[in-house]
């Protein structure tokens, strides 16, 4: 499409205009709280739609015959020609564990022989490996190694993304990990939210005294504070127990973290509960979550965030029970858990598939999960998830000609532009 001519008397000016979309997904409505219910099946789609920005914010959303006579085009602005493509929101990835050191790929192997993730991890494999190969890492070669995992996800659509820590295990190493996020947050396009996870398992050092490395991570809480936004916990049977968990995030939540846990993820131990009772933002796999949790959950109006990519990368026979839990009431958000062991996947499209597959999700359903509930999940829906005026212009465009066909054309990636606060990235 040509510039058009510069008109002062129209009040919206922009510097980037996308038009002639096929189809425009723009989740709005649900800014305030996340989609529960029917609302998760409204995407707000606007056949036939354009949208504009200007200084990275979205100025003017609607239908494409609207544009020229409601959005003036300042000097050098870029005008973007969809030709039919399907324009949403960029992906909000609100779980992931992307800065490591190391690559697992031989535990594939061994759970091909049958093995389990816990008896991989008992015998010093699993997140210890990772440990091993991530300790002695400075920032800037943790940001290096971890800054082509962002660039594939970005690739594939997705804009913010959740960061945890984890893989140090002292302070030392879990403080150069956030020191990479905040290295990658200022040089890489992707917005990455740093979440502190010292208690994602025992370190190799405290064998035997889970007390002492408990109080270790709640010393280190003070330390970390300046570099991590939420402190998460992998509340789980072998790993750390509902009380522990409880006296971390406790802590955590006194020194102004924002509260997240890893919960019942191989076997139902309360941690949905537990959520539930500390308020925390969300609660992430619940692969076994019960009944009640679920309800508790729904009740505090926490997000529950599931990671279908795990289950499907570990060969596990359960996955979380989407279906119990949007008749609960609870609000759902979609995120890849990329990791170096149980879902080493960097494609949210990928992640739609598989809760359509397996989670028996909507495709409507998923694509809020995937976006503006994933930006509740991190507390930013006021920012991002959504494409409505005031919200920073992240949109990606997929060579498609509907939006059924993103998880319906799975493992291809079908990203044709994406726009990062008003920039083509």
């Amino acid at each position: 499409m040509e510039q058009t001519m510069i008109d002062r008397t129209k009040e919206i000016e922009a510097d980037l205009v996308i038009t002639h979309c096929g189809q425009i997904l723009t989740m709005a409505g649900a800014t305030e709280r996340p989609k529960t219910g029917a609302q998760m099946d409204d995407l707000g789609l606007i056949p036939g739609g354009a949208l504009a920005a200007r200084e990275g914010r979205i100025v003017w959303v609607g239908k494409a015959e609207g544009l020229e006579s409601s959005v003036s085009l300042v000097e050098g602005a870029r005008v973007i020609d969809a030709q039919g493509r399907v324009a949403l929101p960029g992906f909000v990835d609100s779980h992931t564990h992307a800065v490591f050191a190391g690559s697992r790929e031989g535990e594939l192997a061994a759970r091909i022989r049958g093995k389990t993730y816990l008896e991989i991890l008992q015998e010093g494999g699993g997140i210890l490996s990772t440990v091993r190969a991530t300790r002695g890492r400075s920032p800037e070669e943790l940001a290096e190694v971890s800054r082509g995992y962002l660039d594939n996800m970005l690739r594939h659509g997705t804009t913010t993304v959740e960061v945890k820590s984890g893989y140090g295990l002292d302070l030392e190493s879990e403080l150069a990990i956030l020191q990479a996020v905040e290295i990658l947050n200022r040089t890489h396009p992707l917005d990455l939210i740093p979440t502190f996870l010292g208690a994602h398992a025992l370190a190799p050092e405290y064998a035997g005294d889970q007390a002492g490395y408990v109080e270790a991570v709640i010393r280190m809480l003070h330390q970390v504070k300046g570099f991590a936004r939420y402190c998460d916990v992998f509340c789980e049977e072998g790993v750390f127990s509902v009380e522990e968990s409880r006296r971390i995030l406790l802590e955590a939540r006194r020194q102004g973290f924002g509260i997240k846990l890893h919960a019942d993820e191989l076997r139902p131990t309360g941690g949905a509960e537990l959520a539930a009772e500390l308020g925390a933002t969300s609660a992430d796999h619940l692969d076994h979550a019960s009944p009640q949790g679920m309800r508790a959950l729904a009740e505090k109006g926490v997000v529950g965030v599931l990671l279908p990519g795990v289950s499907f990368f570990l060969m596990a026979p359960t996955y979380a029970p989407a279906r119990q839990m949007l008749e609960a009431g609870m609000a759902i958000a979609l995120a890849t858990d990329f990791n170096p062991g149980s879902c080493p996947c960097e494609n949210m499209a990928l992640i739609l598939t598989l809760a359509c597959l397996q989670l028996k999700m909507t495709i409507e359903q998923a694509l809020n999960a995937a976006t503006i509930n994933g930006a509740h999940a991190l507390g930013l829906a006021l920012e991002v998830g959504s494409l409505e005026v005031g919200k920073a212009a992240d949109v990606v465009l997929f060579d498609l000609p509907s939006y059924q066909a993103i998880p319906y054309r799975f493992g291809v990636n079908h990203v044709w532009r994406v726009i990062k606060k008003g920039k083509e990235v």
